[in-house]
């Protein structure tokens, strides 16, 4: 699946390409990440992932497939897996920054291949908690700039279903692996994060806020307090409870309905 996203920094183009480059420094801002070699052709690390009493370690390596420090655009190719067995993940990421007034827009293009527990949500939903992850992201990188705390410049998704409800499903069954309905897909959440649910009610309780880049304080909640894991619980179920609300609401309102008219009889 393609993931697309922009995002302004307070910098120069420059000093962007210089910090992005700079694969150690800049891998630290994504949640629960850790980069632990840089070579001339690549890099390896790990990933630690946290879904309610779920844990994940993913561990990979990347390569540059090109690299143009006068037009500012990379790609770069990474591939992991968790070594427990519950999955891998691939990506192919394309970035190309490019001066915006005063800063560097920069343009990400993913494309994302998932197996194992992770696949089991739709794009949908992969697209809303990377829009989320993504964001506390921008927050580290403007802290590496010395802005301080995030100034509140968003990120955009520019996928053309980004943030609406995701359509029902037409056509042939999908292949293996993607879910055969939303509520299947809503059943599988269920049977895999149910522990995360119970710890995130009061968060998802409150109503969706507009997107906006997180605080940086706001940003480490993203992370385990104790091993740095990526909680992704509290990026996922937010997620999920406002997509599927509606649809976890008619259910309700269906067994109600049937209940009363029972007891009527």
């Amino acid at each position: 699946m393609d993931l697309t996203h922009s995002f302004t920094v307070p910098t120069s183009v420059d000093e962007a390409w210089s910090l992005f480059m700079d694969l150690e420094k800049v891998g630290s801002c994504f949640p629960g990440a850790t980069v632990t070699e840089v070579r001339d052709d690549g890099f390896s690390g790990t990933v630690k992932v946290k879904l309610g009493p779920i844990a994940m370690l993913y561990s990979g390596s990347g390569s540059f497939v090109e690299r143009d420090d006068d037009a500012k655009m990379a790609v770069i190719e990474a591939k992991g897996k968790d070594k427990r067995g519950n999955g891998t993940a691939g990506a192919t990421v394309t970035i190309q920054l490019s001066p915006d007034g005063s800063g560097a827009r920069a343009d990400v293009v993913t494309d994302l291949a998932v197996t194992g527990k992770p696949a089991q949500f739709g794009r949908g939903v992969m697209q809303d908690v990377s829009d989320k992850l993504l964001q506390a992201f921008v927050a580290c990188v403007e802290k590496q700039l010395g802005g301080g705390e995030a100034s509140g410049g968003g990120v955009t998704s520019t996928s053309p279903d980004a943030g609406q409800p995701a359509p029902a499903p037409t056509g042939p069954p999908p292949s293996a692996g993607e879910p055969a309905s939303v509520m299947e897909e809503e059943s599988e959440f269920v049977e895999t994060a149910s522990d995360a649910l119970a710890s995130d009610t009061a968060s998802t309780a409150a109503p969706a806020a507009p997107k906006a880049v997180p605080t940086v304080g706001r940003v480490a909640a993203l992370a385990d307090d104790d091993d740095g894991a990526l909680d992704l619980g509290s990026a996922v179920i937010p997620v999920l409870a406002r997509r599927y609300a509606p649809l976890a609401g008619a259910a309700v309102a269906g067994i109600l309905v049937g209940w009363l008219a029972g007891r009527r009889r």
